[in-house]
């Protein structure tokens, strides 16, 4: 062989770019690693479960032949080749497929398999469905406090309605002193208060909210003729009856 000539074209031609060579190895070496595995299968020798499905596929798709006697009987009562079994030919004309067993589990193992898979599908669907019906009734309970509170703080402003007009009206009336202390509202400035103010204010904190409203209303109602939904003042209580809705809210909305 004659040495290379470094100032040929061929030598300036070659892909010198660093690190092709390690890529060139590389795919090299995946080569080899796929030309082997194809020589491991065709050398590789066939189990003996391969080999006796291959000869029972074979046995399955060949048609019988004269040489089967139960064949050779159905020929002799007039069946020919392709035909349908029974006197008019409503039976089969393919024969019953066969189920080969090539587990090792016990017969009714699929079966016990397949129930418990249906068993687990039925239990996780019950748990979707009463993690759903937990939602939904965590929902309406919210719903359901959040209204009672906005009604609460309807209430509440109600009630704090009643007590203004229930001041003034009874300060235009010279009535000094509520006659209840909670009918009032309560000043802002903390002011030492003797120990019946204290038992009255325990026993008015034993109302709740709607019956101080109920029995406020009542007492604006009876005593000034005056409705707080309807902001007037009647002149009596029969141009109160004739003229006001209701006593409530609820038959004024």
């Amino acid at each position: 062989d004659e040495e290379e000539d470094y100032m040929s074209d061929l030598f300036i031609k070659q892909d010198v770019r660093p690190g092709l060579p390690m890529v060139r190895r590389m795919k090299e070496a995946i080569q080899r690693e796929e030309k082997q595995k194809e020589a491991n299968e065709k050398n590789r020798q066939k189990s003996i479960k391969e080999e006796e499905k291959e000869r029972r596929d074979l046995v399955l798709k060949s048609a019988l032949g004269n040489e089967n006697k139960g064949f050779t009987l159905l020929q002799k009562m007039g069946y020919k080749s392709g035909q349908a079994l029974g006197k008019s030919g409503e039976g089969i004309v393919e024969p019953i497929p066969l189920n080969i067993k090539t587990g090792r589990s016990g017969l009714g193992h699929e079966e016990l398999k397949k129930r418990k898979a249906e068993e687990k599908l039925e239990s996780y669907r019950q748990k979707l469905h009463m993690k759903k019906q937990a939602n939904e009734q965590a929902a309406d309970q919210f719903r359901v406090r959040f209204k009672n509170k906005q009604e609460e703080r309807k209430m509440e402003g109600d009630l704090r309605k009643s007590q203004r007009a229930c001041q003034q009206l009874d300060m235009q009336k010279d009535i000094d002193v509520p006659k209840e202390t909670w009918y009032w509202l309560e000043p802002e400035e903390e002011d030492k208060k003797d120990e019946e103010d204290k038992e009255d204010e325990c026993t008015s904190s034993d109302l709740s909210v709607s019956e101080k409203l109920h029995i406020l209303t009542a007492y604006l109602r009876g005593e000034h003729f005056y409705c707080i939904w309807c902001g007037t003042t009647y002149e009596d209580s029969e141009d109160l009856s004739s003229n006001c809705p209701g006593d409530s809210a609820a038959d004024h909305d």
